[in-house]
C-alpha cells in the first residue's frame, strides 16, 4: 500500500477527501512525471549555478553521483530549454572575443565610495522554482539605500525579463546622466537591447570580473535575502501567485519595513527618507 508523507496511507487519505482511489492514481501517474523532471531541472540549476563552466556531460555525471538516474540526452535537452547552453557558452566568448557583437564593460566599482542614490544601480538574476517549472526574477537595486527600484518575473531567461526590470526602475526614478549600472557578464546584461537602453539613458556600464560574485556583493546580498525570507518560505501555484507575494514582499515588507543593519537599522525607504535632505542637488542626484 502507497504511503503518503507522515504516517497517512492512500485508503484513509481519499477517505478524509471524499476522492476515490482510482481518480487519485490518475491524478498522481499525471503530476508525478512533472514533479520528478521539475526535481531534476532544480538539480541542474544548482549544478551551473556553482559550476558555470560545467557543460552537460559534466553535468550529467554530477547527477549520477547524486544518486540520480539521467541519461546525457536528457540533460542537453533540459539545459537547452532552460538556455543554460547558450548563457554558458556566451558567458565565456564575451570575455575573450573582442569581435563579438556582446561586448563586455570594466568595473567600474571598485573602491568606489557610495555617497548618494542613484550613484550606482545593481542588477541581477535568480530563478525561482515552482511545483513544475521554473519562473525567472531580474531586479535592480540602489547599492546606496539598498532599495529594490524595479523587478521584472517571467518564465524566460531571455533579455526581456532584464529589459522589464529595467524599465519598471526608470519609471519609479528620475535619473541623471552618469549613473553607473552594475552587473555580472550575463548575456542578458550584454544583449543589444539592454546596452542601448542604458547608453539612451545616460548610464555608464559597469561588470564585474569573470568568476568574481562578491564584485556584485550587494545583489548577491540582497537574493540571498529574498530567498530565505520570501520564496523558501512559500509555495506558490502559479507564476501569477508568485508575482503578488514578491510584490508584496518587496515593496511593503523588504522596502518599507524590514531594517538593514548597514543603512543604521532603518528600512531603504526610511533610510533615502533621511539621506535626501543632505543629498546636493548640484550632483545630479534624484529622487
Amino acid at each position: 500500500m502507497m504511503q503518503l508523507e507522515g504516517s497517512l496511507d492512500v485508503v484513509t487519505a481519499c477517505e478524509l477527501a471524499q476522492v476515490s482511489r482510482a481518480g487519485f492514481y490518475r491524478e498522481y501517474a499525471e503530476h508525478e512525471p512533472r514533479q520528478e523532471e521539475a526535481e531534476v531541472r532544480d538539480a541542474i540549476q544548482r549544478i551551473v549555478l556553482e559550476n558555470r563552466c560545467y557543460g552537460y556531460r559534466r553535468v550529467t555525471a554530477e547527477l549520477r553521483q547524486q544518486g540520480r538516474e539521467v541519461n546525457h540526452k536528457r540533460v542537453l535537452r533540459l539545459m537547452r530549454e532552460d538556455n543554460l547552453l547558450c548563457l554558458r557558452k556566451r558567458h565565456f566568448v564575451l570575455t575573450t572575443d573582442s569581435r563579438h557583437p556582446y561586448g563586455i564593460f570594466p568595473n567600474l566599482t571598485k573602491d568606489l565610495p557610495l555617497t548618494g542614490i542613484n550613484q550606482v544601480w545593481v542588477a541581477d538574476i535568480t530563478y525561482i522554482r515552482l511545483r513544475e517549472q521554473f519562473i525567472y526574477l531580474a531586479m535592480i537595486l540602489d547599492a546606496f539605500s539598498r532599495k529594490v527600484l524595479g523587478w521584472a518575473l517571467q518564465e524566460t531567461l531571455e533579455a526581456s525579463v532584464a529589459v522589464a526590470a529595467l524599465d519598471y526602475a526608470l519609471r519609479e526614478r528620475a535619473i541623471a546622466p552618469g549613473i553607473i549600472h552594475h552587473s555580472d557578464q550575463g548575456v542578458q546584461y550584454a544583449a543589444k537591447d539592454y546596452v542601448e537602453k542604458l547608453l539612451a539613458h545616460g548610464f555608464r556600464i559597469s561588470m564585474s570580473r569573470k568568476g568574481s560574485p562578491w564584485e556584485n556583493a550587494r545583489a548577491e546580498a540582497f537574493m540571498k535575502t529574498l530567498k530565505s525570507e520570501e520564496v523558501y518560505l512559500r509555495q506558490y501555484r502559479d507564476l501569477a501567485d508568485a508575482r503578488n507575494s514578491i510584490n508584496d514582499f518587496l515593496e511593503r515588507v523588504y522596502n518599507g519595513k524590514r531594517l538593514h543593519s548597514a543603512l543604521g537599522y532603518r528600512s531603504p525607504n526610511a533610510f533615502e527618507k533621511d539621506a535626501a535632505a543632505i543629498i546636493s542637488p548640484s550632483r545630479g542626484v534624484a529622487l
